[in-house]
This record gives C-alpha cells, structure tokens and sequence, in this order.
C-alpha cells in the first residue's frame, strides 16, 4: 500500500515537475522566430496576431497553473464561468493596458508574482488562510486581482519587441482576442483531465498533495523569476 501512494506521489510530482521545467523555459519573451515576425509586421495582421496570442497562452505555464488552481474545486458550469470570467477580465485589461497605455512593469518581478499567485490559490484549496488565519480575501476579488497580475505578465513580453505603431491598436486586440481563445482551449483540456481524475475515485484521496505540489511549483516559478531579477537569469 505504502509503495503504491509513494508510486502516485511520485507521478504527480513528475507532471508538475515538467510543468515547471517547462514554464521556466517559456517564462520570457516570445519565441525568437514569432518575435521576428511580429517586429518586421508594419500593418494589420490580426490573424496572425490572434494565433499567436492562443499559442503564448496555451504554452504559457505559469497562467495554466494558476488557472488549474481556480478550477480545482468549482464542480458547475456556472461557478467555473464565474472565474474563468474574472480572471479573462482582469489579464484583458492590463494586457492592453500594458502595452497601448505603455506602463513599463520589470518582467522578472511580475512573473514572480505570477508564480505567487499560483503558490496562493493552491494554499487557498488547502483552506490554509482559513486554518492559520481564521481569515481569506474573497475567492472573487483575488482572481480578478490576480488576473491584473497575469496580464501585466502577458504585455511585457509584447513591451520587449519592437513593434510598428502602425495597425498597432488592431493588433493588439487580436492578440488578446487569441488569448482568450487559448484559454478557453487549455480550460477544456483541464477540465477534461481533472474530471478524469475524478472518475477514478482517487481524487479526494490525493487533492490535497497535488496542491502541495502545485504551490511547490508557484514558489519554485517565483524563486527562479527572483533570481533571473537579481542575477540577470536568462
């Protein structure tokens, strides 16, 4: 019995290890070949901006965990809606904030807060705010908050390109307009495993180890920003 838990332990902490791996090395910037093109775009191209927005979301880790995190326990549509929402209508309005309203936020410090937020809604599924403090700030209110977060970390990566001014305000909304699209897809391919998941009856058996393991992530995405911000990590 003890070496089965200690298997499921051990795959759970190599799927969100790779998860990790995999946000460290997606964590800045556009890829080069995408960012070439996007800088050479001297017009309209909201096609290809709305794609590449879908891409930057659905490979973008750090937002998948955190929204894994929101959708955790939210068993109705209604209430996955609800914060789905929240957090889509927070990212959008920094994005473009960010980027038309060109307010300038250091990268490397918003992405470590991007890992926090992760760390926080796993604490928060482990009722630890409530255990420890008696006390949380309301579900709403922080994914919408945190959401603020997100999108300043979606438009430094478009802040470090040279973009044209030209069809810029287009193409940007395009590309946020493609962001909402890859969440929508990450949020199907979540919910389809996490029902999987629960299918299996194990889930509540091992929800609270996997948000252990999920804020062990956040600390870890935050650690590595801190350190890029400090250290002038790639």
């Amino acid at each position: 019995m003890f070496i089965h838990r200690r298997s499921k332990t051990v795959i759970a902490t190599v799927l969100l290890g790779g998860l990790l791996v995999a946000g460290v090395l997606y964590a800045h910037g556009v890829e080069r070949g995408d960012a070439d093109f996007l800088e050479r775009n001297a017009g309209h191209a909201l096609l290809a901006f709305m794609y590449l927005g879908a891409k930057h979301m659905i490979t973008g880790y750090d937002h998948l965990l955190y929204l894994l995190g929101v959708i955790f326990f939210l068993y109705r549509p209604k209430d996955i809606a609800v914060y789905v929402t929240l957090f889509a209508v927070g990212h959008s309005i920094t994005l473009l904030a960010g980027v038309l309203g060109e307010i300038n936020v250091n990268a490397y410090l918003v992405d470590a807060l991007i890992g926090l937020s992760v760390a926080y809604k796993a604490f928060e599924n482990l009722d630890g705010f409530k255990r420890i403090f008696n006390r949380q700030l309301n579900p709403r209110i922080a994914v919408f908050s945190f959401g603020l977060v997100h999108g300043f970390g979606l438009a430094t990566k478009l802040q470090d390109l040279s973009l044209s001014p030209e069809g810029l305000v287009a193409n940007i909304i395009s590309f946020n307009v493609g962001v909402e699209i890859g969440q929508l897809l990450a949020l199907v391919g979540l919910l389809v495993l996490i029902n999987t998941w629960r299918a299996t009856g194990s889930f509540e058996r091992h929800a609270n180890a996997f948000n252990l393991l999920l804020m062990f992530a956040g600390f870890a995405l935050a650690a590595y920003q801190i350190a890029g911000y400090y250290f002038g990590a790639a």
